[in-house]
């Protein structure tokens, strides 16, 4: 039933502990419950056998278990029940891991305080209802986790951090369609999602892909909030898309698609604060089309006061970031190795820019096919047979390569510049290069970080990594009608870059984190700021 209170299990050994926090608990009006208490975890699994549990509050270090052993036995047993680890301060680093296996949250037992418990209860059940369906998504959860890890380093507040673990707000349209050689209309399903208006108005690519979801939505808007406050932008971020395979579609039902989905998004882009950039398969042609349906966009052809060969720009954007990396490991780029994974068109500007810097491009890959040439691939041949056949397989240069060993290929640089989760824990001990190049979005899952870490493998992650699109799409906006001064514009933007990329290693050396932590750190502490600054925190006592 709707009015039925909630049921949560605490497993809690300190008698204590347990005790304060079945009364916390007990005092928040706003959370109806009732608390079952037990003292070791073969008591809470055996509850949990029985069902009807809506919630778990778990201490990690019990008598009968000990560490991760404890998260993973509870999921084993009720893989659905979210659970909220209970942590001292003496094993913030364990309930930091527990939380990338997949824990919903964490609580500090010495800080414990009635509305930071009653908060992160209801906001976790809350998460979890939505989880499901569209929402549920490895992306989006890899986000999270990844966020979690930075805001427990930085030790964020606690109500911004509930707040920036889900999107400000999301836009699910469904609207008809019709292809050329069918009779009957399709319904197709359209998202916009804006995770952060606090800093601006959200900013952030429209894709096409057959496997669209909010879940992915969510996290590429997460992703694109963290890059904005990194650049230092006064954006947040958006993602948005049409679930459709834009291959199937010829020019005039890609443009009908897209101004049908510009419709249905016309009133909610009204204020003019969610500026729309091109994305996965939407060029700037169309985001011409959806200027010309009214929409708010950024990444126009030239003639309509966009930035002219902006793909080259994004790519010399990675290109000056990779230069920064290698002089700081010690790489000399030229006779540098690389191996570029991502054929598409940042990977290929990359490519360009930086076999003009010397590199040897020593393999490549796309979904296609993989092939490698120790002494160096002849990237203008490269460049011709993709563009007569669109992608790698039946290119003669070079030797072909398991799609499987790309990876694994001994280099100085790996540039992963195609899709998401492409780094695993399986395969993380196998990445043999000192330099590994994201410019694509969240290709290294976290679980693979601390096998990268250990080995020194030094991670560009994508939240700077590929950052630079959302640089150019603001300095269009912002910008308006006026004319484009390209090589201005790029000098504006490799500053912006480099800025950030120094202030991350200064954070990595001196606090000894991931770059990818420092990244997030960075981004973190300017969001905070933003929000303490319009009194948005909450700063009164419990």
């Amino acid at each position: 039933m709707a009015d039925s209170p909630l049921r949560l299990l605490l497993v809690e050994d300190n008698p204590l502990h347990s005790r304060l926090i079945q009364q916390l608990l007990k005092e928040d009006a706003q959370l109806r419950c009732e608390v079952e208490a037990v003292a070791t975890l073969a008591e809470g699994l055996t509850r949990l056998v029985k069902g009807r549990i809506d919630l778990v509050l778990l201490d990690l270090v019990l008598p009968d278990s000990q560490e991760l052993e404890t998260l993973w036995r509870v999921r084993l047993v009720a893989p659905q029940v979210p659970v909220v680890i209970l942590t001292g301060l003496d094993d913030l680093q364990l309930a930091t891991r527990a939380v990338e296996s997949g824990a919903s949250d964490y609580l500090v037992k010495s800080n414990l305080k009635g509305a930071a418990l009653g908060r992160t209860v209801r906001y976790t059940l809350a998460r979890a209802r939505v989880r499901g369906g569209e929402w549920d998504s490895p992306l989006f959860r890899q986000a999270q986790q990844q966020f979690l890890k930075a805001a427990q380093v930085m030790a964020l507040d606690d109500g911004l951090r509930q707040r920036l673990l889900f999107p400000q707000r999301a836009r699910l349209v469904t609207f008809p369609f019709r292809r050329d050689d069918h009779h009957q209309a399709e319904t197709l399903f359209g998202y916009r999602v804006q995770h952060l208006r606090l800093p601006g108005p959200t900013l952030g690519g429209v894709r096409l892909h057959p496997e669209l979801g909010l879940g992915e939505m969510a996290a590429l808007a997460m992703w694109a909030t963290w890059q904005c406050a990194l650049l230092g932008l006064p954006c947040g971020g958006a993602k948005g898309g049409v679930r459709v395979d834009p291959t199937a579609l010829d020019p005039g039902e890609r443009q009908r698609l897209l101004r049908a989905f510009a419709r249905e998004l016309r009133d909610d882009l009204a204020d003019g604060r969610d500026i729309l950039a091109p994305g996965l398969g939407v060029d700037e042609r169309a985001m011409a089309w959806l200027l010309d349906e009214g929409l708010p966009v950024s990444g126009k052809p030239a003639l309509l006061g966009g930035l002219p060969r902006r793909q080259a720009a994004i790519g010399a954007g990675l290109v000056a970031l990779i230069a920064a990396a290698a002089e700081h490991l010690g790489i000399a780029l030229g006779g540098a190795r690389v191996v570029l994974q991502g054929l598409g068109q940042v990977g290929l500007a990359a490519a360009r820019q930086l076999v003009a810097r010397g590199v040897r491009l020593i393999a490549v890959g796309d979904a296609s096919a993989a092939r490698q040439d120790p002494a160096g691939l002849d990237l203008a041949a490269l460049e011709a047979h993709l563009a007569s056949r669109g992608a790698l397989a039946g290119f003669a240069g070079g030797e072909p390569l398991d799609d499987g060993d790309l990876l694994s290929l001994p280099c100085d640089i790996l540039v992963l510049a195609a899709v998401q989760q492409q780094v695993t824990a399986e395969n993380a001990p196998r990445v043999n290069c000192r330099l590994l190049a994201e410019g694509a979005h969240g290709p290294t899952l976290l679980e693979a970080e601390e096998s990268l870490h250990e080995r020194e493998v030094f991670v560009l992650p994508d939240i700077l990594g590929n950052a630079a699109g959302a640089g150019l799409a603001y300095l269009e906006w912002a910008q308006g009608a006026r004319p484009w001064e390209r090589e201005s514009a790029l000098a504006w933007l490799e500053a912006r870059l480099l800025d950030a990329f120094r202030r991350c290693l200064g954070r990595v050396e001196s606090e000894g984190l991931d770059m990818r932590t420092a990244a997030l750190v960075e981004a973190l502490l300017r969001l905070e700021g933003q929000a303490r600054l319009r009194g948005q925190l909450d700063d009164s006592p419990d």
